[in-house]
């Protein structure tokens, strides 16, 4: 029989296979066909309602001394997350969002510290150093005339992780304490209401009837796939192991959105993001590799305080 910790970890693996294909498929919508803060209003809103129906079947009620750190929950975890990733992919390269993605766990370290106090060892201290290095090179590569990435894009990507980071660290006393869908639909609740006034007005805009079939199945797998499925299955994965593990899964992401990328561009010689896998930019992916395996492993002997 599978054991909760490995269901975890294989929940882990299935969440960012699918971040990374949704790089390029919630790509291929934005802005052309739906502009991003529209995207947004679409994932959040649609995939709360999914979450509320699944609550239905449960009364557990929350204490009121946490519903501060659910809004916390909400606003970092669902709102900014996904209003700076939305908005920062809809300007850059997928492959530049995926691997500046993997800095999360550098990001999670450094929290965790302050919020948690974990220890902060010579080795993590040296993990986030270089994955740090890796992260802001890569982040300044999308001033590069090369390939589709932007500096703006990058940053807000930046953001996006910085953002989640800290919600995987306050959201995992929640998930101790209460059952997680109850911690889902308060934080998806939150994280609508705080994103409400940004994304109305671009929904309102968007003409759905230029959407062809493809279009709505992306838009479809974008919901579910991203946003409904890997909410849950973070959840799960949450209740039983750390903040840090569960980030550290997060360097999956650019593998798959590299394959995709690196697929379109064998088939389509025209392809927009032909220019977007470089030498130097898998340097900077290795840098934070390097730095998450620093971060995420057994303490190393020569490293050890």
């Amino acid at each position: 029989m599978i054991s909760n910790a490995a269901k975890a970890h294989i929940a882990l693996l299935s969440v960012n296979i699918i971040y990374g294909a949704n790089y390029l498929i919630a790509k291929g919508l934005m802005p052309n066909k739906i502009s991003a803060s529209a995207l947004v209003f679409l994932r959040v809103g649609i995939a709360g309602l999914l979450f509320f129906i699944l609550k239905l079947n449960s009364k557990e009620r929350i204490e009121k001394k946490d519903i501060p750190r659910l809004f916390l929950c909400g606003i970092s975890g669902v709102a900014i997350n996904q209003l700076c990733s939305m908005n920062g992919l809809s300007l850059t390269s997928p492959v530049d969002a995926s691997i500046i993605v993997t800095a999360m766990p550098i990001f999670t370290v450094i929290i965790s510290y302050f919020l948690l106090k974990e220890p902060l060892t010579l080795q993590r201290i040296l993990g986030v150093s270089v994955g740090g290095l890796g992260a802001v090179l890569l982040i300044y590569l999308g001033n590069s005339s090369i390939g589709s990435g932007s500096l703006t894009g990058n940053v807000l990507i930046g953001m996006n992780a910085l953002a989640f980071a800290f919600y995987l660290v306050i959201v995992k006393p929640l998930m101790i304490k209460y059952q997680p869908i109850t911690v889902i639909v308060w934080t998806f609740l939150f994280g609508f209401i705080f994103m409400f006034p940004f994304c109305i007005s671009p929904l309102l805009m968007t003409n759905f009837g230029e959407l062809e079939t493809y279009n709505w199945i992306s838009l479809s797998y974008v919901i579910l796939g991203p946003t409904f499925l890997a909410y849950l299955l973070n959840m799960f994965a949450l209740k039983h192991v750390k903040p840090t593990v569960s980030s550290s899964y997060v360097y999956v992401q650019p593998a798959i959105a590299m394959i995709l990328v690196a697929v379109i561009g064998y088939y389509l010689m025209d392809s927009q993001y032909k220019g977007d896998i470089t030498i130097a930019k898998l340097c900077c992916c290795v840098l934070i590799v390097i730095g998450v395996y620093l971060i995420s492993s057994r303490p190393i002997k020569w490293l050890k305080r």
